[in-house]
């Protein structure tokens, strides 16, 4: 619901809030281990897929909904570039009265379209996370399948998981890509492990403002820390999920991943 644009006065009062959080509750009532994986809420962070489902661009709607033909040809055929234009002018639009310093967007789909979206964005800044994409494969797999119950009975979790290690592993691919031919300079973007991130959060923040050398305030530290102490990981209850569980094969589905990982020397979880 993003007309009419946000404005300084109610921004914090707006009433689309309750409505979100309203609908957000609906969908735990459905499927409700759903935030055990992926916390969601109307004040927290949001993948921006989200705004590219108004141009019928985006991965939202493959993981909801099993039309493979839709996700492969999103994933390996589609100009996204009006899609980004379309991004683009959206969040201008959500800051035309509410103007601020930078946007922090998150989404693990853009690694399939890092061309594109640096096209739209030659100044972007970048942080990428790295995991053992095995690990992350199986993650996602799990996480479809929870999502996919949400609309239909007949679920298929082998299945999915085979369309998702192929779509995931060109993802990561295409990231390596990206830095072997210089796409992406090294001086605007910062890699981030996910086990130093889990073992020190802040201290990971820290090191990503200094990268940018941008000012981490006490103020907003101590915030952090204050979310940190409040939201465990295990909150909503642990994510629980076996890579086997996906008919997935360890050595066939390493060395599809090859590429990623010994670019950016990322250690094995699964063998």
């Amino acid at each position: 619901m993003p007309f009419p644009a946000p404005d300084r006065a109610t921004y914090d009062s707006d009433p689309r809030i309750a409505a979100i959080q309203s609908r957000l509750d609906r969908t735990d009532s459905i499927i409700p281990n759903f935030k055990s994986m992926h916390r969601m809420g109307a004040r927290l962070p949001q993948e921006c897929v989200r705004i590219t489902a108004g141009e019928f661009a985006s991965m939202i709607f493959g993981t909801t909904y099993d039309v493979p033909s839709y996700s492969n040809w999103l994933l390996e055929e589609a100009d996204l570039g009006p899609a980004y234009d379309y991004h683009r002018r959206f969040l201008q639009f959500l800051q035309w009265k509410c103007p601020a310093e930078r946007w922090v967007l998150k989404s693990p789909a853009h690694l399939w379209s890092l061309e594109e979206m640096l096209a739209a964005y030659p100044d972007a800044r970048l942080i990428q996370t790295h995991r053992d994409p095995l690990k992350t494969t199986s993650s996602l797999a799990s996480l479809i399948t929870t999502l996919r119950a949400m609309g239909s009975d007949h679920v298929d979790p082998v299945a999915i998981g085979k369309q998702w290690a192929r779509w995931n592993a060109a993802a990561v691919n295409a990231s390596a890509r990206a830095r072997q031919d210089g796409l992406i300079g090294s001086g605007r973007i910062i890699d981030v492990s996910f086990y130093e991130f889990m073992d020190a959060p802040l201290e990971q923040v820290q090191r990503i403002y200094d990268f940018f050398e941008l000012e981490l305030s006490t103020s907003i530290r101590n915030r952090m820390q204050d979310y940190l102490n409040t939201h465990t990981a295990d909150q909503h209850g642990a994510h629980r999920y076996d890579f086997h569980d996906f008919g997935f094969d360890v050595a066939e589905e390493r060395e599809r991943v090859r590429p990623y990982q010994e670019y950016f020397d990322v250690p094995a979880e699964i063998r």
